[in-house]
Protein backbone atom coordinates (compact mmCIF):
# COMPACT_ATOMS: atom_id res chain seq x y z
CA UNK A 1 0.00 0.00 0.00
CA UNK A 2 1.49 3.33 -1.06
CA UNK A 3 -0.77 5.53 1.09
CA UNK A 4 -2.47 4.27 4.23
CA UNK A 5 -4.42 6.49 6.61
CA UNK A 6 -6.02 4.94 9.68
CA UNK A 7 -8.42 6.78 12.01
CA UNK A 8 -7.09 10.19 10.96
CA UNK A 9 -8.45 13.17 12.86
CA UNK A 10 -7.62 16.82 12.22
CA UNK A 11 -9.08 19.28 14.67
CA UNK A 12 -8.87 23.07 14.96
CA UNK A 13 -10.13 25.57 17.48
CA UNK A 14 -11.81 28.52 15.79
CA UNK A 15 -13.39 31.25 17.89
CA UNK A 16 -13.36 28.97 20.92
CA UNK A 17 -15.18 26.19 19.07
CA UNK A 18 -13.72 22.83 18.11
CA UNK A 19 -13.81 22.12 14.35
CA UNK A 20 -13.39 18.51 13.26
CA UNK A 21 -12.07 18.94 9.73
CA UNK A 22 -11.29 15.22 9.51
CA UNK A 23 -13.17 12.84 11.75
CA UNK A 24 -11.82 9.28 11.72
CA UNK A 25 -10.73 8.97 8.09
CA UNK A 26 -9.56 5.58 6.82
CA UNK A 27 -8.27 5.25 3.27
CA UNK A 28 -5.76 3.16 1.36
CA UNK A 29 -4.37 4.02 -2.07
CA UNK A 30 -2.21 1.64 -4.07
CA UNK A 31 0.74 2.66 -6.22
CA UNK A 32 -0.44 3.64 -9.69
CA UNK A 33 -4.04 4.44 -8.75
CA UNK A 34 -5.90 7.51 -10.00
CA UNK A 35 -8.27 8.66 -7.25
CA UNK A 36 -10.72 11.55 -7.36
CA UNK A 37 -11.80 13.05 -4.03
CA UNK A 38 -15.17 14.79 -4.12
CA UNK A 39 -17.48 16.51 -1.68
CA UNK A 40 -19.21 19.79 -0.93
CA UNK A 41 -17.35 22.85 0.31
CA UNK A 42 -16.40 22.25 3.94
CA UNK A 43 -16.45 18.47 3.58
CA UNK A 44 -12.74 18.15 4.44
CA UNK A 45 -11.29 17.68 0.94
CA UNK A 46 -8.60 20.35 1.29
CA UNK A 47 -7.60 19.18 4.76
CA UNK A 48 -7.34 15.59 3.56
CA UNK A 49 -5.20 16.66 0.59
CA UNK A 50 -2.94 18.66 2.91
CA UNK A 51 -2.48 15.71 5.25
CA UNK A 52 -1.81 13.28 2.39
CA UNK A 53 0.66 15.79 0.91
CA UNK A 54 2.52 16.21 4.23
CA UNK A 55 1.61 19.90 4.28
CA UNK A 56 -0.29 19.34 7.52
CA UNK A 57 -0.13 16.74 10.26
CA UNK A 58 -3.08 14.94 11.84
CA UNK A 59 -4.18 15.65 15.39
CA UNK A 60 -4.18 11.90 15.88
CA UNK A 61 -4.19 8.74 13.82
CA UNK A 62 -1.73 6.77 11.69
CA UNK A 63 -0.40 7.76 8.28
CA UNK A 64 2.11 5.66 6.34
CA UNK A 65 3.44 6.92 3.02
CA UNK A 66 5.52 4.52 0.93
CA UNK A 67 6.31 2.52 4.04
CA UNK A 68 7.27 5.53 6.18
CA UNK A 69 5.38 6.65 9.28
CA UNK A 70 4.92 10.35 8.48
CA UNK A 71 2.19 11.25 10.97
CA UNK A 72 4.66 12.32 13.62
CA UNK A 73 7.57 13.62 11.54
CA UNK A 74 9.04 17.07 12.10
CA UNK A 75 8.96 19.92 9.57
CA UNK A 76 12.36 19.15 8.04
CA UNK A 77 11.55 15.47 7.59
CA UNK A 78 8.19 16.29 6.01
CA UNK A 79 9.85 18.78 3.64
CA UNK A 80 12.27 16.07 2.53
CA UNK A 81 9.37 13.65 1.91
CA UNK A 82 7.49 16.26 -0.13
CA UNK A 83 10.53 17.03 -2.24
CA UNK A 84 11.37 13.38 -2.87
CA UNK A 85 7.93 11.85 -3.36
CA UNK A 86 5.21 14.39 -4.20
CA UNK A 87 4.30 16.88 -6.92
CA UNK A 88 1.66 19.52 -6.17
CA UNK A 89 -0.78 21.31 -8.47
CA UNK A 90 -2.47 24.08 -6.51
CA UNK A 91 -5.69 25.73 -7.70
CA UNK A 92 -4.20 29.18 -6.99
CA UNK A 93 -0.97 28.15 -8.78
CA UNK A 94 1.51 29.20 -6.02
CA UNK A 95 3.97 30.56 -8.58
CA UNK A 96 6.77 32.96 -7.69
CA UNK A 97 5.57 36.26 -9.25
CA UNK A 98 9.01 37.69 -9.98
CA UNK A 99 10.37 34.56 -11.65
CA UNK A 100 9.85 33.33 -15.22
CA UNK A 101 7.88 30.24 -16.11
CA UNK A 102 11.16 28.40 -16.64
CA UNK A 103 12.53 29.40 -13.22
CA UNK A 104 9.28 28.39 -11.51
CA UNK A 105 9.39 24.94 -13.09
CA UNK A 106 13.07 24.56 -12.20
CA UNK A 107 12.48 25.30 -8.52
CA UNK A 108 11.80 21.73 -7.26
CA UNK A 109 14.98 20.61 -9.04
CA UNK A 110 16.95 23.37 -7.31
CA UNK A 111 15.81 21.96 -3.96
CA UNK A 112 16.97 18.52 -5.09
CA UNK A 113 20.42 19.84 -5.95
CA UNK A 114 20.15 19.05 -9.67
CA UNK A 115 22.95 20.80 -11.67
CA UNK A 116 21.90 23.96 -13.51
CA UNK A 117 22.24 22.60 -17.06
CA UNK A 118 20.30 19.42 -16.31
CA UNK A 119 17.50 21.16 -14.46
CA UNK A 120 17.07 23.70 -17.27
CA UNK A 121 16.77 20.88 -19.82
CA UNK A 122 14.23 19.06 -17.65
CA UNK A 123 12.21 22.25 -17.07
CA UNK A 124 12.10 23.06 -20.79
CA UNK A 125 10.96 19.51 -21.55
CA UNK A 126 8.22 19.77 -18.89
CA UNK A 127 7.00 23.05 -20.40
CA UNK A 128 6.97 21.46 -23.84
CA UNK A 129 4.74 18.68 -22.54
CA UNK A 130 2.14 21.24 -21.46
CA UNK A 131 2.66 23.23 -24.71
CA UNK A 132 4.02 26.32 -23.00
CA UNK A 133 7.70 26.36 -23.95
CA UNK A 134 7.04 29.45 -26.10
CA UNK A 135 6.21 31.34 -22.87
CA UNK A 136 9.09 30.05 -20.78
CA UNK A 137 10.65 33.50 -20.30
CA UNK A 138 7.41 35.19 -19.26
CA UNK A 139 6.49 35.91 -15.64
CA UNK A 140 3.13 34.87 -14.12
CA UNK A 141 1.70 38.39 -14.46
CA UNK A 142 2.27 38.11 -18.21
CA UNK A 143 0.32 34.86 -18.50
CA UNK A 144 -3.37 34.01 -18.60
CA UNK A 145 -4.94 31.92 -15.85
CA UNK A 146 -4.85 28.82 -18.02
CA UNK A 147 -1.18 29.39 -18.88
CA UNK A 148 -0.29 29.82 -15.20
CA UNK A 149 -2.10 26.57 -14.48
CA UNK A 150 0.01 24.81 -17.09
CA UNK A 151 3.20 26.20 -15.52
CA UNK A 152 2.04 24.80 -12.19
CA UNK A 153 1.36 21.42 -13.81
CA UNK A 154 4.81 21.39 -15.46
CA UNK A 155 6.41 22.20 -12.10
CA UNK A 156 4.56 19.31 -10.45
CA UNK A 157 5.66 16.83 -13.12
CA UNK A 158 9.26 17.94 -13.66
CA UNK A 159 10.67 15.74 -10.87
CA UNK A 160 8.86 12.57 -12.03
CA UNK A 161 7.18 12.31 -8.60
CA UNK A 162 5.78 9.12 -7.16
CA UNK A 163 2.54 10.94 -6.30
CA UNK A 164 0.83 13.97 -7.81
CA UNK A 165 -1.74 15.83 -5.69
CA UNK A 166 -3.95 18.17 -7.68
CA UNK A 167 -6.58 20.65 -6.50
CA UNK A 168 -9.04 21.30 -9.38
CA UNK A 169 -6.24 21.06 -11.99
CA UNK A 170 -8.50 21.69 -14.98
CA UNK A 171 -10.51 24.55 -13.45
CA UNK A 172 -8.67 27.31 -15.34
CA UNK A 173 -8.21 25.48 -18.64
CA UNK A 174 -10.32 25.53 -21.78
CA UNK A 175 -11.83 22.19 -22.72
CA UNK A 176 -9.26 21.32 -25.39
CA UNK A 177 -6.25 22.15 -23.19
CA UNK A 178 -7.82 20.43 -20.20
CA UNK A 179 -8.32 17.26 -22.23
CA UNK A 180 -4.70 17.35 -23.43
CA UNK A 181 -3.44 17.75 -19.85
CA UNK A 182 -5.59 14.88 -18.62
CA UNK A 183 -4.29 12.69 -21.46
CA UNK A 184 -0.71 13.58 -20.49
CA UNK A 185 -1.35 12.67 -16.86
CA UNK A 186 -3.08 9.44 -17.80
CA UNK A 187 -0.07 8.52 -19.94
CA UNK A 188 2.25 9.07 -16.95
CA UNK A 189 -0.13 7.09 -14.79
CA UNK A 190 -0.10 4.15 -17.18
CA UNK A 191 3.54 4.20 -18.34
CA UNK A 192 5.35 5.23 -15.14
CA UNK A 193 2.86 4.17 -12.48
CA UNK A 194 2.52 7.72 -11.16
CA UNK A 195 -0.22 7.91 -8.55
CA UNK A 196 -2.67 10.78 -9.05
CA UNK A 197 -5.00 12.11 -6.37
CA UNK A 198 -7.38 14.86 -7.42
CA UNK A 199 -9.75 17.08 -5.50
CA UNK A 200 -12.30 17.91 -8.18
CA UNK A 201 -15.82 18.67 -9.34
CA UNK A 202 -14.91 18.04 -12.99
CA UNK A 203 -16.77 15.11 -14.54
CA UNK A 204 -13.89 14.51 -17.00
CA UNK A 205 -11.42 14.05 -14.15
CA UNK A 206 -13.80 11.63 -12.41
CA UNK A 207 -14.09 9.56 -15.60
CA UNK A 208 -10.31 9.11 -15.71
CA UNK A 209 -10.22 7.83 -12.13
CA UNK A 210 -9.95 4.25 -10.92
CA UNK A 211 -12.04 5.18 -7.90
CA UNK A 212 -13.92 8.17 -6.50
CA UNK A 213 -13.85 8.89 -2.76
CA UNK A 214 -16.75 10.95 -1.40
CA UNK A 215 -16.34 13.06 1.77
CA UNK A 216 -18.92 14.77 3.97
CA UNK A 217 -18.42 16.43 7.35
CA UNK A 218 -14.85 15.17 7.61
CA UNK A 219 -15.84 11.55 7.07
CA UNK A 220 -15.44 9.25 4.08
CA UNK A 221 -18.83 8.06 2.92
CA UNK A 222 -17.28 5.44 0.66
CA UNK A 223 -15.54 4.68 -2.63
CA UNK A 224 -17.58 4.79 -5.81
CA UNK A 225 -17.01 3.84 -9.39
CA UNK A 226 -16.37 6.81 -11.70
CA UNK A 227 -19.58 5.99 -13.57
CA UNK A 228 -21.70 6.14 -10.40
CA UNK A 229 -20.02 9.35 -9.22
CA UNK A 230 -20.58 11.12 -12.55
CA UNK A 231 -24.19 9.94 -12.73
CA UNK A 232 -24.78 11.24 -9.20
CA UNK A 233 -23.12 14.58 -9.99
CA UNK A 234 -25.09 15.03 -13.21
CA UNK A 235 -28.31 14.23 -11.37
CA UNK A 236 -27.52 16.82 -8.68
CA UNK A 237 -26.85 19.45 -11.35
CA UNK A 238 -29.96 18.76 -13.43
CA UNK A 239 -32.42 21.67 -13.33
CA UNK A 240 -35.45 21.02 -11.16
CA UNK A 241 -38.67 21.96 -12.93
CA UNK A 242 -41.58 23.35 -11.00
CA UNK A 243 -44.47 20.95 -10.59
CA UNK A 244 -47.30 21.70 -13.00
CA UNK A 245 -50.74 21.33 -11.53
CA UNK A 246 -53.88 20.83 -13.54
CA UNK A 247 -56.25 23.79 -13.35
Amino acid sequence: MLIELQDIHREYTVGGELVRALDGVNIGIERGEWVAIIGQSGSGKSTLMNVVGCLDTPTRGSYHLNGKDVAHMGDDELAAIRNAEIGFIFQNFQLLPRETSLANVELPLVYRGVPAKERREKAIEALKKVKLDHRMHHKPTELSGGQRQRVAIARALVTDPLIVLADEPTANLDSETGQAILDLMKSLNQKKGTTFIFSTHDHKVMRYANAVVRLADGKILGRESPEDAVAHAVGMEAPKHAEVRAP
